[in-house]
């Protein structure tokens, strides 16, 4: 079997943690900033895990991410 290749999208804008969750950047940040409160715009610093969902895609992408 040869090997399997990651998504060199997915390389770049998820981690994986310790106990195998994904880390990803807060959606919403990229324009339109004079709409959202600055409550919103505080809250979406950082990076956040992914619903198990998302997360179970993802790791299709990143097979040797584990």
């Amino acid at each position: 079997m040869p090997k399997m290749k990651t998504k060199s999208g997915a390389k770049k804008r998820f981690k994986m943690t310790a106990t195998g969750r994904v880390k990803a950047g807060m959606s919403g940040k990229r324009h339109g900033m004079i709409k959202r409160t600055p409550k919103q715009i505080r809250q979406k610093r950082g990076t956040d895990c992914l619903a198990d969902a998302d997360a179970k895609i993802v790791k299709k992408y990143m097979p040797y991410a584990r």
